[in-house]
């Protein structure tokens, strides 16, 4: 480990640890100093385009559009490249890494390497371009996500839902409403739901209707979004619920899409990346929890199945499909490739698919007003690709630039292949030590 990464490792472990943040609070970062960013094309985040804006950032957030370049103001150079709001994944697991064996990493892992391969997850989204993940999620998440917003720790905003809901036909009402409450409690920022057990074991049904709507209601009684993991026809169960957002779909039908479009509830389907990377990782989880050859079979058996309720789904009018990898161990920093799977074998416009990861994505997080677009007031989270993605989808892969907060987390300084313009920063300038 290097000294700068052990350095920051450090900081986290530091912050991770009540009883020594109780002895000596670590005091936030001050402010970032004002930059205004050129460009020559920048997407809004909103389904439309930006030519030649210059985009202004004091205190981190975005003042003006029409910047023009004050005395003290650092000015980089993004013409030639796309910039966009910071791209919002609504499901990840930061918690999930793989260990020093190269496994998934399980309980047995020491609390330092644990930490390690947390912060290492959140570092990599925010390298690929990702300046918010909701996390979903281990009560391990929390000090990374304490760390990040109270004390500058380089990484995305991350909301944690501590863990998840679990239960059956036979749990009390009074004991979900305790679940929710308990969640609330230790400072989660939704609830999350099994309403299906997994698809490697069947993907059954667990709480009914009734108790979806108890689960769902209790959350938004105390302040919280609720998100459902949900197959087959409890897809439509969670949506009369109540429910916020309905992630996976798998086997669902067009009639339960509907039900959950009717609802105004937010779709997450997946396509692009979590079943490919168990795939291409399956040696490195096998054995561990239900994980098993017959499994991880399912999964590839019925991803034309996820492609097909995807498809559904983005095609169906009104509906709200936001984006969302299920990232896991092997897929931090990859989160990009969803998009392409949604292009690709879902039919959504590469417009459509962007904005998934901007002002919807925002929208569903209850964020609307403070992320996701472009736009005067809200928080300066902002990355640039090399390359157009309307034009040339590979391109997501391409993040050259990324501002989280007013603070420039990756820039190299504009190469000489893009002109060599002046203003930009010097090689890795301003690149915080990895995690």
């Amino acid at each position: 480990m290097t000294l700068p990464r052990l350095a920051a490792h450090a900081l986290f472990v530091f912050l991770a640890t009540p009883c020594v943040l109780r002895a000596a609070p670590v005091p936030p970062p001050p402010p970032p100093p004002p930059v205004v960013l050129l460009t020559s094309l920048a997407l809004d985040g909103q389904g439309g385009r930006l030519r030649e804006a210059r985009i202004g950032v004091v205190d981190g957030r975005i003042v003006t559009l029409t910047a023009t370049p004050a005395q003290g103001a650092r000015v980089i150079d993004l013409r030639g490249y796309t910039v966009l709001p910071g791209w919002i994944d609504t499901h990840v697991h930061l918690a999930y890494h793989f260990d020093r064996t190269g496994r998934i990493a399980t309980e047995s892992e020491s609390p330092l390497d644990t930490a390690n391969g947390i912060a290492a997850g959140a570092w990599d989204s925010l390298m690929a371009g990702f300046t918010t993940v909701q996390s979903v999620g281990d009560p391990s998440e929390g000090p990374l996500r304490d760390a990040i917003r109270d004390h500058g720790f380089p990484g995305p905003r991350v909301l944690t839902s501590l863990g998840w809901i679990e239960g059956d036909a036979a749990t009390s009402d009074d004991a979900l409403r305790g679940m929710v409450r308990e969640r609330k409690a230790q400072g989660a920022d939704l609830i999350k739901i099994f309403a299906s057990s997994s698809q490697r074991v069947g993907a059954l049904p667990t709480f009914t209707e009734r108790q979806l709507r108890v689960l769902c209601d209790e959350a938004r009684a105390v302040g919280l979004r609720s998100m459902v993991h949900a197959y087959r026809s409890q897809v439509s169960a969670a949506a009369h619920a109540g429910c916020s957002e309905i992630e996976h779909a798998t086997y669902a039908s067009r009639e339960d899409i509907e039900a959950a479009v009717a609802a105004g509830a937010y779709l997450s389907p997946q396509v692009g990346l979590v079943v490919q990377n168990y795939i291409e990782n399956k040696e490195r989880y096998i054995g561990v929890g239900n994980y098993s050859e017959a499994g991880m079979q399912t999964m590839l058996h019925d991803l034309p199945e996820d492609e097909r309720v995807c498809s559904i789904a983005v095609h169906t009018p009104n509906s709200k499909v936001v984006f969302s990898t299920d990232a896991t161990a092997g897929a931090h920093g990859r989160n990009a490739e969803e998009f392409i799977g949604r292009v690709e074998r879902c039919g959504q416009s590469p417009m459509a698919a962007l904005v998934s990861a901007n002002s919807l994505a925002a929208e569903a997080l209850g964020l609307g007003d403070q992320i996701g677009r472009l736009v005067p007031g809200l928080e300066a989270d902002i990355i640039a690709l090399d390359g157009d993605p309307l034009q040339d989808l590979a391109a997501v892969r391409r993040v050259v630039f990324v501002m989280r907060g007013g603070v420039v987390y990756k820039w190299a300084g504009a190469p000489a292949a893009k002109g060599g313009r002046s203003g930009a920063a010097p090689s890795h300038a301003a690149r915080p030590a990895r995690p």
